[in-house]
């Protein structure tokens, strides 16, 4: 019985997860960033595809009930937004509620991290439940950058791709707005009612013009964001310390997981920004340019010219994909940056000359691990004044991070906080935080002085 039941699992591994047509469903997406799912959802909107946001963090308890508690934290909470929505449905539609409309969206990624295993698991959950046996769950994969093929018709998934990057990149410095005015607004809460209407408006733009992939609009819109954002600013309060957070990209994007850790540290004292979703989009394409360029050099010395021809081909389309990802990236930081001072994001190839050049760690070993330690690294250079980890309890990439920064960074005199998540709050969170931002507030303070005594001694020598 046990052998048949194994085996039927993993057939379900293959029939019920994967890329299936999700025209005509409703694609449940889980929320990991607040503006990011916000706009991508949109994109799939605008395809045609019935795109809905699942609320967030309150089916937990039923995320925790069918786990182990050995699992990665945000696999808890993602299972758990699926139950609790299904859940709901099912008593808001009674005898309508059929599985057959639903499909739930749960992407993956290769290599050690259990990110990869997170939709096999939730498959053998939701199968316990009949009446959500039939809900298939649709995975997008780092294999191929996440390209929708499968998902949608081919001419569909191209498009697609395109517009879901730059929404990503437009997320990305939408919130980096955020983080730089609303530490000093004019009055409470300008910013983020700010922020909820040009979401709002920019989810409807893409929408009802994204398929086009015109652009300009959406880059219009950024700016004129950006603008008002900028007359929030009360010039008169002085710069905070600035506070740069890196470490697991779902804990850190997701704020019902990581307790709020951005508004913490800015209620006492900081101004944060954390690391972007647009770097692991490039990340995954700059890893898929390193392991075709590998795959070349065998070929190469195996002689096999057939072998060599395709993959020249794919290195050039890869690198076409990386010079098209850097263009529209820096359009959307471009358009910002003419009336706010957002901090611009960090480019994969500066983060691996970082950790090349001191030998810390190399992205041939992969995971997040290698853009957490080189992101820290890159923050300290441009000047900030801490360093935040945030992490899942148990997260492996993420400890290898804290194992590399914690003495290196000590050692520096950089202040530096690891922020591990499980769901319970640590009786001396406030504390550590307070400790930490009273530290950086030191850091910022020192560092003042000396570049101050540093223009002193030049004006004395000139």
């Amino acid at each position: 019985m046990s052998s048949e039941t194994g085996s039927h699992s993993f057939d379900r591994f293959q029939s019920s997860v994967g890329r299936f047509d999700i025209s005509g469903k409703t694609l449940l997406i889980p929320d990991m960033a607040p503006i990011g799912a916000r706009l991508l959802a949109a994109c799939f909107r605008a395809f045609g595809v019935d795109a809905v946001l699942m609320k967030t963090y309150e089916g937990l308890a039923l995320g925790k009930e069918y786990t182990s508690g050995k699992e990665c934290f945000p696999c808890q909470v993602t299972l758990g937004d699926i139950l609790h929505h299904l859940k709901k449905e099912q008593e808001r539609l009674g005898s309508d509620f059929s599985t057959k409309k639903y499909v739930y969206f749960m992407p993956e990624a290769d290599g050690p991290c259990r990110f990869g295993m997170y939709n096999k698991m939730q498959r053998l959950i939701l199968d316990r439940f009949p009446q959500f046996r039939e809900v298939p769950i649709v995975s997008l994969s780092t294999g191929d950058a996440y390209g929708a093929g499968g998902l949608l018709p081919p001419h569909q998934a191209s498009i697609f791709r395109k517009l879901s990057y730059v929404a990503v990149i437009i997320a990305d410095v939408l919130d980096r707005i955020v983080w730089r005015v609303r530490p000093y607004e004019r009055r409470a809460g300008m910013t983020d009612n700010h922020m909820e209407e040009a979401v709002q408006m920019l989810a409807s733009m893409i929408e009802s013009t994204g398929a086009t992939l015109d652009f300009n609009l959406l880059h219009q819109k950024v700016e004129e964001i950006a603008l008002q954002a900028s007359s929030f600013i009360d010039r008169r309060k002085p710069r905070r310390p600035r506070i740069g957070i890196v470490g697991e990209i779902y804990l850190r994007s997701h704020p019902d997981s990581n307790q709020n850790i951005i508004r913490c540290l800015e209620a006492f004292g900081g101004e944060v920004v954390d690391a972007s979703l647009g770097e692991w989009v490039n990340f995954v394409t700059f890893e898929r340019i390193k392991k075709t360029r590998r795959r070349w050099k065998l070929a190469w010395r195996r002689k096999d010219h057939a072998q060599l021809r395709l993959i020249l081909r794919q290195l050039l389309d890869l690198e076409i994909e990386r010079g098209y990802q850097f263009w529209r990236q820096s359009q959307v930081y471009r358009r910002a940056m003419r009336h706010l001072d957002i901090q611009p994001d960090h480019t994969i190839g500066s983060i691996e000359r970082r950790l090349q050049r001191d030998h810390l760690f190399t992205f041939d070993i992969g995971t997040e691990a290698a853009l957490s330690i080189g992101g820290a690294l890159a923050y300290v250079h441009e000047g900030f004044d801490g360093i935040v980890n945030v992490f899942p309890f148990t997260c492996m990439p993420s400890t290898i991070c804290a194992a590399v920064l914690k003495p290196l960074l000590h050692r520096e005199g950089i202040p530096y906080l690891d922020a591990p998540y499980d769901g319970t709050t640590q009786p001396n969170r406030e504390v550590a935080l307070r400790t930490f931002m009273y530290q950086a507030k030191q850091h910022l303070e020192s560092r003042k002085a000396e570049e101050n005594g540093r223009a002193t001694l030049w004006r004395v020598k000139h």
